[in-house]
């Protein structure tokens, strides 16, 4: 028997080859494995001893060769293809073991696109996926990992079960269209293309889904940063389907502020959201938003988390904090809190394109990332500076909420957020009533009617914003007219559904 050996990685390559060996298994190796190999001690055949020619192109020709693959291909219980063979003189390879040029991890280093390129890997793909096809004949190993239960079946059993080949040649492909979606990715840079290869990783298997009797695993990118991808788990239980998503939103309301900015979330929607001069402050107002709401959420704040706002945050229950840093005291006082996760988010959010999956299907789009178009004011009464700002406030906080959404303001506080309601005056209704004082008003679309406007009067609203577009805006610019109040048109709609 003899076993073909090209691996870039060499964790546990010496054991499994020793192990083989001494089994009476010929190794055949190239390049520096071939090197690693014989420092080690281990017997083993170069591969232009097998092939009879040296390999060319700077290594980029080396195992695509009849005598390689005609080993690897040739179905044993087959008469004619070991007829074939042998009149060839090519001897079975029965074990290939290989990992690939690690093209995952040098496409995200600062390489020019040619360096990159001869980070794809040609030869390790093909002898992986000849082997794969060929899998009731030839044991095929791409992860270290299963190294340990190829020996013990073959210190058990003197061979290697059929499931467990099945299962091995699975990988492969697995592995190799991944492979190739992250190559197709990086050369095409096309979000449409005309078949959509995407390549993610296991980072985690959870315990359970949006409920405990769905099953859920946590993906992650093979290529590039993002934010739910590099974050640091500090401290506390391991995270949920559920922690995870709402991280996402948390985080990706606070980066929308210049300004020291809180944010809490509860079942994926912003229940309050606010800005300080300090963490303290911000994550205090953001309390005040909703302090009933905020139980059991998850908390995200866009700067360092000091002692004194660690300790007002473990007075209640949350579940994740989210931050860019931490004081040394303030991860003590958090520790403090057994189950509390604390998440250090190491980048902001990165993706230009997200997607969502239909049944049969999966839809994708850029992400939102714009704010407004215009400032433009359609009543007679203008906004103060203060006003706009307070809007503009609310509007990063509407994009977030799901449609029909309302968020009303008051001192850079989203103290009323409504949200995921199929009429917008019941939405606006549920926003008005939690933020009582507020005096801004901010949608995430036109107003159809002017019915809003007649509900934000009734709580002495004094500016709003919206994105116009309506057939009947004009309903609405009047009603504001005769009320006294300021509207600004944005020119952009946020639905989010």
């Amino acid at each position: 028997m003899r076993a073909l050996v090209s691996t870039y990685y060499k964790d546990g390559i010496e054991n499994l080859c020793r192990f083989l060996a001494d089994k009476g298994v010929e190794i055949i190796s190239t390049g520096g494995t071939y090197k690693f190999l014989k420092d080690k001690g281990i017997p083993v055949i170069e591969i232009k001893e097998i092939t009879g020619f040296e390999e060319i192109l700077d290594g980029r020709v080396k195992t695509l060769h009849p005598n390689i693959h005609g080993a690897i291909l040739a179905i044993r219980d087959n008469k004619e293809h070991m007829e074939t063979i042998k009149q060839k003189g090519i001897g079975t390879i029965d074990f290939v073991i290989v990992n690939l040029y690690p093209f995952f991890e040098k496409v995200q280093e600062d390489l020019s696109f040619e360096e990159k390129v001869e980070f794809i890997d040609i030869g390790g793909p093909s002898m992986l996926r000849a082997a794969a096809k060929n899998f009731k004949d030839v044991v095929v190993l791409c992860d270290y990992r299963d190294y340990d239960r190829v020996m013990k079946e073959i210190e058990r059993d003197g061979n290697v079960s059929y499931n467990t080949r099945k299962y091995l040649a699975g990988k492969v492909f697995n592995l190799t269209s991944a492979y190739d979606a992250a190559i197709s990715n990086f050369l095409l840079d096309n979000p449409y293309p005309e078949y959509l290869s995407i390549s993610y990783k296991k980072e985690a298997e959870l315990r359970y889904g949006e409920n405990p009797h769905q099953t859920a695993a946590f993906y992650v990118k093979t290529e590039g940063t993002a934010a739910m991808k590099d974050f640091e788990k500090l401290g506390g239980k391991e995270l949920s389907y559920n922690n995870i998503k709402d991280m996402d939103v948390a985080w990706k309301v606070v980066c929308e502020f210049d300004e020291v900015a809180c944010c809490a979330v509860k079942h994926n929607t912003p229940c309050g959201v606010a800005v300080g001069k300090d963490s303290y402050e911000a994550f205090l107002k953001t309390f005040e938003c909703d302090p009933v709401s905020i139980f059991g959420g998850i908390v995200a704040l866009n700067s360092k988390v000091d002692k004194r706002t660690a300790e007002k945050m473990v007075e209640i229950f949350l579940e994740v904090i989210i931050a860019p840093e931490y004081d040394d005291d303030a991860l003590e006082v958090l520790k403090g809190k057994k189950n509390l996760r604390i998440i250090k988010a190491k980048v902001k959010p990165q993706d230009k394109y997200e997607m969502v999956s239909v049944d049969g299907g999966i839809l994708v789009q850029s992400v939102d990332n714009k704010l407004v178009d215009e400032i433009k004011v359609v009543t007679e009464k203008q906004p103060t500076e203060e006003e706009i700002e307070e809007m503009l406030f609310g509007m990063k906080v509407v994009k977030y909420v799901k449609s029909n959404a309302i968020v009303v303001v008051k001192d850079k506080r989203a103290v009323g957020i409504a949200g995921g309601q199929v009429n917008r005056i019941w939405a606006a209704c549920q926003a008005l009533e939690r933020g009582k004082g507020a005096a801004v008003l901010v949608s995430d679309a036109f107003f159809p009617f002017s019915d809003v406007v007649e509900e934000a009067a009734k709580h002495n609203i004094r500016a709003i914003m919206q994105p116009g577009g309506s057939l009947r805006d004009q309903d609405s610019i009047d009603a504001c007219n005769k009320y006294g109040i300021s509207m600004v048109f944005t020119g952009v709609r946020h639905f989010k559904h």
